[in-house]
C-alpha cells in the first residue's frame, strides 16, 4: 500500500475588522467609505483577511479611545460575532489611544492603525538593503512613544525582515515591568542611531553618483504616482527594465534607474519611485529621506494617473500634496494619464483629457501613446525655454557658466554678492536653478525653440 503523502497547509490568514473615522474638523481627500476601501486593499496585500468595517462621523476623536463608547461597543461585538482578531484603524493613533484600546479589546485582538499596517508593507517589499534600513528606522519611529510593558524584547524580536506579529506590533512577551521597558528604549534608540549612520551614508553615495551624473549632462526624469498608478509598467515598457508588477499596493519600493532614448538621438535617466497614498506616514517620509531625494532632485517629473479610478482627481491631489511636503514642488511635471485603454469609451478619454489639461494619454500595458509621450518629454527637457531671471552668487560658477553654454542670456549684472542674470533655460535645468529664480520677476510664459 503505498504511503499517503502530506504536504504543508498554510496557516490560516489574520481575520481583520475595519473601522474608519470621518472627523469634520480635518477634511479627507477621499469620502471614508473609498478611504475604507483602500485601507482593505492594504490590509489583503499585508495578507489579512478583511471581515467587516464600521465607519463613525465625528466633530473630533474622542481622546480616550478615537472613536465614541456606543460604537466602540458595537465594534467589540462585531469582532466577537466574526470572530476577527485584528482591529484596523483607519487613521494614525495616539500612543493613548493605542493603549486604551488595546486594553478595551484584551489580549486576544490586536489593535492596529494605518501606519503599522503600510510599515508592515513597506517591510514585505523592501528587497534592497537600503530598503530594508529605511523600513527598520520608519518602524521603531513608530513604535518608540508607543512602547507598553507588552512590547518588551521588542528590539530584539524585530527588525526589516522580522515576522509579522513583530513588524505590526502585535502583543509580545510580557516583560518583568518599568525597567525592562527602559531597557528596550535605551536599545531601540541605539538601533536608531546606528540605522540614521547607515542610511547617511547611503544618502551621501546617492549624492556622489547625482553630482557624476549632472557631470554627464543626463536629465533625470523621476517617475511619480498614487500607488498601483502604473509607474513600473511604464518604466518597464519604455526600457525593458524588469521591475516587478503586480495588481496591489506598493508592489515595489527600491527605486530602478534607465536610460532612455528620445526622439531627436536625446537620452534621459528615468527613475521609478515609490507610489505615493493618502495618510503617508510620517516616519516613512523621514525615513525615505535618500530614496525621495531622487525625486526633489530630478529635472521633470512624470505625474502618473490612474485616470480608470474613480477618486483619480483626488489621488493626483494626494501626490501632489506630498511632492509639496518633500520639496519637489517646483520641478517641471508632465502629467500622464494611464490605462487608457480601461475607459469604457472614447468620449471618457476625451473627458478625462478635459480634467487634466497638458496632459499626456497612454496605456503603459498596451503600449498606446508611448510614442507621444517621449516626444513630451523631450520637449520638456529640449525644447521648450522658459524665461527666468536669476541671483547666482559668484561661488555658483558652474551654474553660471551653465546658463551661458545652454540658456540664452538676455541681460546679465555683475554686483558686490554675484549675478543677476535674465534669459531663458531649457526646462531639464529648471530644478537646479530653482533656489536661486527672482521669483517676482518671473514671466509666466514659456517658447519653443522653434520661436
Amino acid at each position: 500500500m503505498a504511503e499517503k503523502v502530506t504536504h504543508p497547509t498554510k496557516p490560516p490568514r489574520e481575520k481583520a475588522f475595519l473601522v474608519g473615522v470621518s472627523l469634520r474638523s480635518r477634511p479627507q481627500l477621499l469620502p471614508p467609505e473609498e478611504s475604507l476601501r483602500e485601507l482593505a486593499r492594504l490590509a489583503e496585500t499585508a495578507g489579512l483577511e478583511v471581515v467587516g468595517e464600521a465607519i463613525q462621523r465625528l466633530d473630533r476623536p474622542y481622546p480616550k479611545t478615537f472613536i465614541g463608547p456606543g460604537k466602540l461597543e458595537e465594534v467589540k461585538a462585531l469582532v466577537e460575532e466574526l470572530e476577527a482578531n485584528v482591529v484596523l484603524f483607519d487613521d494614525e493613533l495616539s500612543p493613548r489611544h493605542l493603549r486604551e484600546l488595546e486594553n478595551y479589546f484584551g489580549d486576544k485582538v490586536r489593535v492596529l492603525d494605518r501606519t503599522a499596517l503600510i510599515l508592515d508593507i513597506f517591510a514585505q517589499h523592501a528587497h534592497t538593503r537600503e530598503g530594508a534600513l529605511q523600513v527598520e528606522l520608519a518602524q521603531y519611529e513608530y513604535r518608540l512613544p508607543r512602547l507598553t510593558r507588552a512590547w518588551t524584547h521588542l528590539a530584539r524580536q524585530t527588525g526589516g525582515g522580522g515576522g509579522r506579529a513583530g513588524r505590526m506590533g502585535g502583543v509580545g512577551l510580557r516583560g518583568p515591568g518599568e525597567r525592562q521597558l527602559e531597557v528596550d528604549r535605551r536599545e531601540i534608540r541605539r538601533r536608531m542611531a546606528q540605522l540614521r549612520a547607515e542610511l547617511e551614508k547611503v544618502r551621501a553615495h546617492r549624492q556622489r553618483y547625482r553630482a557624476r551624473r549632472r557631470r554627464n549632462r543626463l536629465p533625470v526624469v523621476a517617475l511619480v504616482g498614487y500607488t498601483n498608478a502604473g509607474k513600473s509598467t511604464l518604466l518597464n515598457r519604455l526600457t525593458d527594465a524588469g521591475v516587478y508588477v503586480a495588481d496591489q499596493l506598493f508592489a515595489t519600493l527600491d527605486p530602478t534607474t534607465r536610460r532612455v532614448e528620445l526622439p531627436g538621438g536625446h537620452l534621459a535617466l528615468f527613475t521609478d519611485t515609490v507610489g505615493f497614498i493618502q495618510k503617508l506616514p510620517t516616519a516613512l517620509v523621514a525615513a525615505f529621506r535618500a530614496t525621495l531625494e531622487e525625486i526633489t532632485e530630478a529635472d521633470l517629473l512624470l505625474h502618473v494617473i490612474d485616470i480608470t479610478h474613480p477618486h483619480a482627481s483626488a489621488q493626483a491631489e494626494a501626490v501632489l500634496k506630498t511632492l509639496h511636503e518633500i520639496g519637489a514642488d517646483h520641478i517641471p511635471v508632465l502629467t500622464v494619464l494611464n490605462k487608457i485603454d480601461l475607459l469604457p469609451s472614447p468620449e471618457e478619454a476625451k473627458k478625462a483629457l478635459e480634467a487634466f489639461p497638458d496632459a499626456v494619454a497612454i496605456s503603459a500595458l498596451r503600449g498606446i501613446g508611448i510614442p507621444e509621450l517621449l516626444k513630451a518629454v523631450s520637449d520638456k527637457l529640449y525644447a521648450t525655454y522658459t524665461p527666468v531671471t536669476v541671483e547666482l552668487p559668484y561661488s555658483e560658477g558652474g551654474l553660471i557658466a551653465l546658463f551661458h553654454e545652454m540658456g540664452q542670456v538676455e541681460s546679465i549684472q555683475h554686483h558686490r554678492g554675484g549675478v543677476r542674470i535674465t534669459g531663458r533655460l531649457p526646462g531639464r535645468l529648471l530644478a537646479r536653478y530653482a533656489p536661486f529664480i527672482v521669483k517676482d520677476e518671473q514671466p509666466r510664459t514659456s517658447h519653443s525653440l522653434a520661436e
